[in-house]
């Protein structure tokens, strides 16, 4: 009598349970998200949503000289669209904001420039450009306003050697814009020649060799790779220049004192804030003022990225 062999079977798997060790794992990794992002959120709530949900309530009260407040509704808003200095301020900070874009192209061009790996201490030069952007504002105001001096600023006197009579340039009010401007250049001009020569190192080079074969040169390679390619490292630094230049107070805090001729010519929708809210005192229609600038900002903003997909290139 023979025994017969009993066929092999695979043994089974275990399958986890319905609300097993699974779901229990998601569960633990939601709960240590959660407590890895707290303090950040905590931050962000108390810090920045917290002020800015206390902004537009502020928008729509009056508040008295021992800091008593009455709602208004819209009372502010009503005589902020018939305030012309309002309006004035804002432009201010539109053609201010315009004039900063120039300095965009200007750092592409450098980027592209110091990205040439034959050029020799790029390092000491990206230091040396960068060194504004962590200057303190009040030692740069201090610096332009020496430069800038109508009697024995370098300015002058450089343009003295070629016979040219300069004015007070940060206290003429026909210069004084312009002059503010060439400064947030120069201040922001080491944030975007990092910023762009980064997204430099994405192009492929081979694309490079392509149009060299095909027979482009230094400025068509340029205008045919270079822009196509970092086209959104150069939407990102536009984005960043307009919100920074419509939020632009320190320059003229600094350089422009109360009574100054150049004052109305460059004074900005923020330092008209500031002047509302703690030098007269009244700062619901300062958070009106506020709300008008958060409003531009989004709007311009929101144009910036419609307006992207004209000449932004993708993959």
């Amino acid at each position: 009598m023979t025994a017969t062999a009993q066929p092999l079977t695979e043994p089974r798997r275990a399958t986890a349970p319905p609300g097993g060790r699974r779901p229990r794992r998601r569960a633990t990794e939601a709960r240590w998200g959660l407590f890895m992002i707290a303090p950040l959120g905590l931050g962000l709530a108390v810090f920045y949503l917290w002020p800015m949900l206390q902004t537009f309530y502020f928008g729509f009260t009056e508040w008295g000289p021992f800091g008593d407040s009455t709602w208004t509704g819209l009372d502010n808003y009503r005589r902020l669209l018939t305030d012309g200095k309002v309006w004035a301020a804002l432009r201010n900070s539109l053609a201010y904001t315009g004039l900063v874009l120039l300095g965009v192209p200007l750092a592409l061009v450098f980027a592209v420039l110091l990205d040439q790996r034959k050029l020799r201490g790029r390092g000491l030069f990206r230091t040396l450009y960068f060194l504004p952007v962590v200057t303190m504002p009040s030692a740069v105001a201090l610096l332009w306003q020496y430069l800038y001096n109508g009697d024995f600023g370098l300015v002058n006197q450089a343009l003295a050697t070629v016979g040219v009579a300069g004015p007070s340039w940060a206290s003429d009010p026909g210069t004084a814009m312009f002059a503010l401007a060439a400064i947030g250049v120069w201040m922001g001009f080491g944030y975007n020649l990092v910023i762009l020569m980064a997204g430099l190192q994405t192009v492929p080079r081979q694309l490079y060799e392509a149009a060299a074969i095909d027979g482009a040169g230094t400025v068509r390679q340029f205008v045919s790779v270079t822009v196509p390619m970092i086209s959104p490292t150069v939407f990102f630094v536009s984005v960043i220049t307009v919100i920074n230049g419509l939020q632009m107070f320190d320059l003229v805090y600094l350089m422009m004192p109360p009574g100054s001729p150049a004052l109305p010519a460059t004074q900005t929708i923020v330092h008209l804030f500031y002047q509302k809210s703690f030098v007269q005192n009244d700062p619901g229609y300062g958070a009106a003022i506020a709300v008008l600038l958060f409003v531009v900002v989004g709007l311009l903003t929101v144009l910036q990225f419609r307006l992207q997909r004209r000449w932004v290139h993708r993959g």
